[in-house]
């Protein structure tokens, strides 16, 4: 087998390789490889358990010759490489390419009946940290002294503009509901597939993963409708006396008509084409939450006491109470931080059910959200045993309610145990997209904690960990529906980590973020972004510059009235790009080139090959690319949809030609370009 025959080897996961790409239990399966067409071989597919199955030759074009194989799937996973032969040899081909020894996390898998959402695959997504987005409905802001949280009082912002600061958990800029439909048409101009909104249920602080009341949306993001009471005095720290927060936070119009807002701007979303995501955080609680109640805020209001105060109240099993070393009785919380009381779900059945009907409420009518993230997923129970247990049961209820919705969780490092088709659906991919493009462009840790220059336009580190997603068990529906982001609510802006500022605010002021940045390396990043498998998700206000270390200073208000126009065209254009041309979203992906400082890959189908080709190299580079194994034919001409360089960006002008198979084309320095073929056959 020569070198030719052996580079044109190629199987993946999207439906033109595996057909059906996500099948159900008893159905025939079409499994293919591409080889050279002119090779005299024999192919078999091998699967585990089951043994070889030979090949037949099916579809043809100039280059290469497609065989392929029908098994009937079952209910187990079906794992399977191929083994080539010709005259010469036999050869391994796996997900990891040639092979001599086959190791088991380099076959392909697929498990019949693991399902995701349609429209949720490669779709194009925007996260919003509701406070920070827009101001819709000045009546319902916290107003400041309206209650005590973690040691202050709470806080409201007068100028919108101004920069978050270090003690920022309890200030309020005022974002709502309101603000958000009333942007709902910039996102769909933008040309976004789907929101994910920060947590929206009640809680005291401005990013409300302190749950107050899961049952409810919280009146400063929706609707106040019965207003009054009193505020704080001065330096008052008894929040009992806050008559005002109890009355905004907990009588039942208010909480009544902030619901309906919610219900209203799902519907108006999906009026535009854009789906809802919704954070649930279910590890843990606040310690205002109406069944622990350490705040008293409840303890005037009809029903039973919070945990915290009453030994004898119903929700005392939903947390850990313990006596320490002193003899006082504490409450176990999430990585200690006694305004998040963990709960305590192996001792409470009921709490579980609970958590259920609050999984199914949210997806079903009359609020219709499209799925739910997941925060710190891991971490839910006191086992993994546990932790396996109630997602699958989570999933199921979520899925019952509402089978359109997604299922997706926060968790870094290894997620393959939770991603086989009965838990979650996918996660926010950190260590297979955010960590390695940051690594590669700017060689920044992601909360700008540190600086590694040696990865910095490492190539081989790049692949390896940007295709550490699809090591091991996983298997492609995940893969295809991947939170991909840049930026988010926990970590610093991308456009920040450009500039190499090792840090945070609290040591080097905001004015640090901002300053030496790079926006040709950022649009580098929104390329990679954009044409990459996954769903690409824009952390809101990224796309008109918004600079910022780690929270608090990423959380930075949207500059409207200030935006970086060029930015925000840029992404509407590679979104433009990326929906116009369905490979970007369920194509192939293939490696093209790799040496210093570059990237460059294809996605393709049948129907157009797209070359992504980045130079992260302050100079030009000569790069020559055999196109050829992208299945595009070895005399083409390729069209240029977008090009972006140090100064700017344009888009399409002139192509370039592909000769003998090859591409040789010059990119100038911290650049990158989108250049495509469309097979007029097909």
């Amino acid at each position: 087998m020569n070198e030719t025959e052996r580079k044109a080897l190629f199987c993946d996961y999207t439906s033109d390789y595996v057909e059906p790409w996500q099948p159900m239990p008893g159905t025939r399966v079409t499994i293919r490889l591409r080889t050279w067409r002119a090779a005299d071989c024999r192919c078999f597919l091998v699967i585990r358990g089951r043994g070889e199955y030979p090949m037949v030759r099916g579809r043809e074009n100039g280059s290469f010759a497609w065989y392929e194989a029908a098994v009937m799937t079952g209910e187990e996973r079906l794992s399977w490489h191929f083994r080539v032969e010709d005259e010469a040899e036999s050869i391994f081909f796996t997900r990891r390419g040639e092979e001599r020894k086959l190791c088991d996390a380099s076959w392909w898998n697929l498990i019949p009946g693991f399902r995701t959402p349609e429209w949720a695959v490669g779709a194009v997504m925007y996260q919003i940290y509701v406070d920070r987005f827009c101001n819709g409905d000045r009546s319902n802001d916290v107003l400041s002294g309206e209650y005590q949280y973690v040691g202050a009082q709470a806080r409201r912002v007068e100028d919108w503009n101004r920069l978050p600061q270090a003690d920022d958990i309890r200030d309020f800029y005022g974002g709502d509901l309101q603000g958000v439909m009333d942007r709902l048409d910039y996102l769909a101009e933008l040309g976004i597939e789907a929101i994910y909104l920060n947590p929206l249920f009640v809680s005291p602080s401005n990013h409300k993963y302190d749950s107050q009341d899961y049952e409810h949306i919280d009146p400063h993001y929706g609707r106040i409708v019965r207003d009054g009471g009193e505020l704080l005095a001065e330096g008052e720290t008894d929040n009992r006396l806050a008559t005002r927060y109890i009355l905004r936070t907990t009588d039942p119009a208010n909480l009544e008509a902030s619901d309906a807002l919610f219900a209203q701007l799902v519907e108006e979303a999906h009026r535009r084409g854009i789906r809802v995501i919704i954070d649930g955080v279910f590890n843990h609680c606040g310690s205002f939450h109406r069944c622990f109640d350490r705040e008293g805020i409840y303890e005037r209001l009809p029903g039973p006491r919070g945990a915290y105060t009453d030994e004898k109240s119903p929700f005392r099993s939903w947390f850990a109470f313990r006596k320490d070393k002193a003899g006082q009785t504490r409450c176990e919380s999430w990585w200690g931080y006694d305004t998040l009381p963990k709960l305590n779900y192996e001792n409470a059945p009921e709490l579980e059910e609970y958590i259920f009907s609050i999984g199914r409420k949210w997806v079903s009518a009359p609020y219709g959200a499209d799925g739910w993230r997941l925060d710190v997923a891991a971490d839910l129970g006191h086992s993994l045993e546990y932790n396996h247990s109630f997602w699958r049961r989570f999933r199921e209820a979520v899925r019952e309610a509402n089978p359109e919705a997604v299922v997706l969780a926060e968790h870094y490092g290894d997620s393959s145990p939770w991603l086989q088709g009965g838990e979650w659906d996918t996660i926010m991919n950190y260590d297979a997209f955010m960590e390695p493009v940051t690594w590669f462009l700017t060689g920044m840790e992601k909360h700008s904690d540190s600086w590694w220059p040696e990865l910095m336009g490492d190539t081989d580190s790049f692949w390896k960990r940007m295709t550490y997603f699809n090591d091991g068990e996983m298997c492609a529906p995940p893969i295809y529906i991947s939170m991909n982001e840049l930026s988010n609510h926990d970590h610093s802006r991308f456009l920040t980590r450009t500039n190499h500022a090792v840090g945070r605010v609290a040591e080097l002021g905001s004015e640090a973020a901002e300053r030496n940045v790079n926006k040709a390396v950022f649009r580098e990043a929104v390329v990679l972004q954009m044409t990459w498998p996954g769903a690409p998700t824009i952390y809101y206000g990224d796309e008109a510059g918004l600079c910022g270390f780690t929270d608090p200073d990423n959380r930075r208000s949207y500059p409207w009235g200030r935006e970086d126009k060029a930015l925000i065209a840029f992404h509407r254009e590679l979104i433009r790009i990326r929906r116009e041309n369905p490979c970007l979203r369920t194509g192939a992906l293939r490696q093209m080139a790799a040496e210093q400082g570059v990237i460059g890959y294809a996605r393709f189908d049948r129907s157009e090959t797209l070359l992504i080709l980045v130079n992260n190299n302050e100079t030009e580079r000569t790069l020559r690319i055999e196109a050829l194994y992208a299945d595009i034919p070895a005399d083409a001409r390729l069209e240029r949809l977008l090009l972006t360089e140090a100064g700017g960006f344009s888009c399409a002008g002139e192509g370039c030609a592909v000769q003998d198979g090859i591409l040789e084309f010059t990119l100038p320095g911290t650049a990158a370009i989108i250049l495509r073929w469309k097979n007029d056959s097909e």
